[in-house]
Order: structure tokens, then sequence, then C-alpha cells
């Protein structure tokens, strides 16, 4: 993805001047907002999904999911779902034939959780991938069906914020194509009425400082912040809830726990003066 671009700290610095100089342009917004998430699988949703549940069940944000892909190649670890959902889902006929009613069902239920609006189900045939997921080949896609869709989507519901994958050189190959899309489609729009395009990357906060194309994200999300009676109950276990959901995902169950907090990169397509809008419009009252 060589076009798609991040500030860098100058900018930044400059845009902060630029905005002292503007201090009418862009007033604070109050109220919620609307979110729209584009992925490319049922259970891609999992990297934002404490971010999006304190969006929207918390700070009352609407948020709809567009899922390119029916993530029928899901087979390779759904031994434990074959006996659950009583059906062959390992071999790989079987787990095609059935496993895009599946995902769709959960993806479902896990929207359910987070409070989702409307998903929208673009049913790419997902053709997987041999050994290395970050080959993963998505042109097969009929793109200019899906950037017709983002395009009318995006243009009618004036979106605030758009979230997708990280699209990071180890990332599946369907993330990162999936991001491509959504940027384009957001690229295409009238600067004045893009919203914020955010790359998010679940990680453990372990792992250290993270950074991407040399920026620092502009939001880290804590998944282990503790409320509630005596500070007992966190984020994580939204999380938990939505990767319960996806059974059909045996491996993705191993993720619990594994990542504490979500990093949001903010691209500069997202129009001018994006990292004041962020801080000015509703996405002020996470940052």
């Amino acid at each position: 993805m060589a076009n798609e671009g991040l500030p860098t700290r100058k900018d930044f610095l400059l845009a902060m001047a630029g905005a002292a100089l503007l201090p009418h342009t862009l007033p604070a917004q109050t109220g919620p907002g609307k979110l729209l998430i584009v992925v490319a699988h049922p259970d891609d949703e999992y990297a934002c999904a404490a971010t999006t549940y304190r969006l929207v069940r918390e700070l009352g944000w609407t948020a709809d999911q567009a899922i390119l892909t029916d993530g029928e190649s899901g087979y390779r670890y759904a031994t434990l779902a074959e006996v659950f959902y009583g059906t062959g889902l390992t071999h790989e006929g079987d787990g095609r034939a059935r496993l895009a009613a599946i995902r769709k069902q959960e993806a479902v239920r896990a929207g359910k959780v987070l409070g989702i609006r409307q998903h929208y189900f673009l049913d790419q045939k997902d053709a997987g991938f041999a050994t290395d997921a970050s080959s993963a080949d998505s042109r097969n896609w009929d793109r200019p069906r899906l950037r017709a869709f983002l395009d009318d989507l995006l243009a009618g519901e004036r979106y605030d914020a758009v979230f997708t994958l990280l699209p990071t050189a180890e990332t599946h190959g369907h993330h990162r194509a999936a991001t491509l899309l959504a940027m384009e489609a957001v690229s295409a729009m009238p600067e004045d009425r893009r919203p914020l395009v955010l790359g998010v990357d679940a990680r453990a906060k372990a792992a250290g400082p993270a950074t991407f194309r040399g920026a620092d994200p502009l939001l880290v999300f804590d998944r282990t912040a503790a409320f509630g009676y005596r500070n007992a109950l966190n984020y994580q276990i939204v999380v938990n809830w939505v990767i319960a959901e996806h059974k059909s995902q045996g491996l993705f169950q191993i993720e619990y726990g594994k990542a504490d907090s979500e990093q949001f990169w903010l691209f500069d397509i997202s129009g001018p003066y994006a990292v004041q809008r962020a801080h000015c419009g509703p996405l002020g009252a996470l940052l």
C-alpha cells in the first residue's frame, strides 16, 4: 500500500499551528457520531471490539459494518465447531459449502454484543491462502462492485469515522486489500466530507510502544481499563464475548486475553485538519 499515508510529527505540529489560526473553523462538536467498520472477514471486528463497544454502547454512537468476503476458507481449525454445529466443517469441501452461512450468523451475534446497527455482507469468495496469510490473494474480488458499494454507503451515511485493520506487511493479505478499498473510496470523496479513517492493530501492551510508517498511534484504547464494583471489570470481558461468538474459528479462541490494547493510526486521506477534527469531533471523547 505504497500510496497510503500517515501524518508525520512535522505534519502534526504544522496542523496544530494552523488550527490555532482558525479558531472558528473547527468548533467542538457534541453528541454521538457514526462509525463504519470495513473488514475482510467475519471476526475481524475483534481488533476494534472494545473501542466500538465504548463508542456505541456507552457513548451513543451508531455503527455499521461492511464485511467483504464470505469467510468460507476458515475451515482449518473448525474441529470443535463441528460438534457444536453438528455438521462437517474441517474438510475443505464441507467448510466452503457451509461456513459462509455459519460465519454470517456468528458475525451478527458478535455484532449484537457491540451494538452494530447494520451488517453489509458483500460475499466475495474467500479463496484463502496456502501457508502464509500475508500472501492471501484478493484478485478474485469484484473490486468495481465493492468500490461502488462503499462509495454509495459513504456518501449516503456521512460517517464520522471509518475503522479498518492496520495494513502492516505481516497482516493477512485480505486485511490489506480491504483497507486499501476503504481508503480508495474515502479518497474519492470531497475533502470536506471525508470521515476520519483509522487503521487499528490489537496489540499486547507488554510488546512496548508501536509505530507504523514512522508515526505514533493517535489513539490507544486500553482493554484492561478497570471500572465497576471494586474496579473488578474491564473491556477485555467484552472482547472475550465477541471472540466466543465466532465458534467456527477454533484457533481464534486462543486470542483470549493476548491483546490488551487497541491502537489506532489516523490516515492522512482523512482530509484537512484531520487531527484537529478528531479532537474536536465526537471521537474526541476517547482522546
